[in-house]
């Protein structure tokens, strides 16, 4: 079993920064990850697809090789390709790679887990041709494919990122359909001051608005009623908008409104979380260099909440100084010299994000789907389901899975579990907070038994 001073899991933006600036102290760093090639979702397979597409994702996602860069330094073992699905107390870590269990041990956890893209339910979203938007921008970068007739439906930036990216790439979308209204700008407005520190998101979003609009991009905002039509698969988005109702037809619908911080691994080891209604959804309690409840847990990047590429960046590298100060490779003065202009390019970094939470909701038809919309793909479970759980007595999530599964299938809730707390909390009159969330205890993920008989096997080395 191999022994280090820091575990990180994670190689996204946090995860690959944190590890860099640990090794520079003097720290031995084990970094897991799940994915064969280093850079998370927002720099997924950098090294591999700067060459061909770089010029349709752009110089931030290339930036992402920046980082890549940096895991060559001796001191750290990249182990990609593998799953963590258990953190026990001392940190030993169980994982499974290339088919067989390995565990390693560590002196310090940084949990650099990154986000999920928030699941949007409406009528039709399970039918085959839908997808989420971030899982297009996926085949993007991993393959070089983009979803040709397609329609962009909901909220945030990221849809103009990936609309932009399509028009750029030669495959315009059909149409932007989004669900922000006149009254979210106006609320967003208090924020106006702060985000003007991060202007440069501002001029990029107007850039990439102004390709969207000269390569005739039709959009519709304020939308609502949005459904994927179809029998056997999508057909169409329909909506209404602006007192008319719309229908597009297409061959392949990509759904987004936001993304929330992936908790799954915090919550097997018992990190406390609260809820952001800011952002609408559970993050963890987590101080400035991202320490927990939990000792020798620290929490960076997305994870912690959501803040973006560079802000996760800074936020690896503070985090990765604490852990070498209180594993004593440098002092807590050193720490402060080293972490200071750290924190001031992330507090510039994240400036923006209040006026982008309240400017793009997440979109409220979806937050609190119609009866008959499934909210569980896994187990097929209906928001009218969850409904009648509540009137039955259901109090919380933990209760759900007894009463019907809710939550019990192969992603554990990862996807199901905001859309269920908040259906129950808002039938029973209760805050999210009130509610809670899905307990999650280990595995966290799927693990065979023929990959737990093989973990006695010598061979292979965790290295790569």
């Amino acid at each position: 079993m191999q022994h280090c001073d820091l575990a990180i899991i994670g190689a996204g933006p946090a995860g690959m920064a944190a590890a860099a600036e640990a090794a520079q102290r003097g720290l031995s760093v084990i970094l897991l990850d799940e994915q064969n090639r280093p850079g998370g979702q927002i720099y997924r397979d950098v090294d591999r697809a700067a060459g061909p597409r770089g010029a349709i994702l752009g110089q931030e996602y290339l930036h992402g090789t920046t980082l890549t860069a940096g895991l060559g330094q001796s001191g750290i073992s990249h182990v990609p390709g593998a799953i963590v699905w258990a953190i026990e107390d001392g940190f030993r870590i169980s994982f499974t790679r290339q088919g067989r269990g390995e565990q390693a041990e560590a002196d310090r956890v940084i949990l650099a887990t990154g986000a999920l893209e928030r699941p949007m339910p409406v009528p039709g979203w399970t039918l085959p041709g839908v997808m989420t938007a971030g899982a297009a921008q996926i085949l993007l970068k991993q393959s070089g494919v983009l979803p040709r007739r397609a329609v962009l439906a909901g909220s945030g930036p990221l849809l103009y990122l990936i609309a932009a990216q399509m028009v750029c790439a030669g495959t315009p979308p059909l149409a932007l359909v989004e669900t922000q209204t006149g009254i979210s700008p106006m609320a967003s407005a208090r924020h106006l001051p702060g985000a003007l520190r991060g202007w440069r998101y501002l001029v990029k979003g107007l850039k990439m608005l102004t390709e969207i609009n000269r390569a005739g991009v039709p959009r519709y905002t304020g939308a609502t009623g949005i459904a994927v039509a179809g029998s056997t698969q999508a057909e169409a988005v329909a909506f209404r908008s602006k007192g008319r109702d719309h229908r597009i037809a297409c061959d392949t619908a990509l759904l987004h409104h936001g993304v929330v911080p992936n908790t799954q691994a915090a919550r097997s080891i018992g990190v406390p979380h609260i809820w952001s209604e800011a952002q609408q959804c559970f993050v963890p309690e987590a101080g400035r260099w991202g320490e927990t409840a939990k000792e020798g847990v620290l929490i960076a990047g997305d994870g912690a909440g959501i803040g973006g590429a560079m802000a996760a960046e800074f936020a690896g590298r503070t985090a990765a100084l604490k852990a070498a100060e209180e594993l004593g490779r440098i002092t807590a003065q050193e720490r402060d010299r080293l972490a200071a202009p750290l924190f001031s390019r992330r507090s510039r970094e994240t400036a923006v994000r209040p006026f982008l939470d309240a400017a793009y909701p997440p979109y409220a038809a979806a937050l609190q789907p119609a009866d008959s919309t499934i909210v569980c793909r896994c187990e097929e479970v209906t928001a009218g389901d969850i409904r009648s759980y509540a009137k039955l007595g259901c109090l919380g999530p933990n209760q759900a899975k007894a009463f019907g599964r809710a939550g019990m299938g192969p992603c554990q809730g990862r996807y199901c579990g905001p859309a269920v707390t908040a259906l129950l909390a808002e039938a029973n009159g209760q805050t999210p907070d009130e509610t809670g969330y899905y307990r999650i205890r280990p595995p966290i993920k799927p693990v065979t038994l023929g990959e737990l008989a093989a973990m006695d096997d010598p061979s292979a080395s965790t290295a790569e």
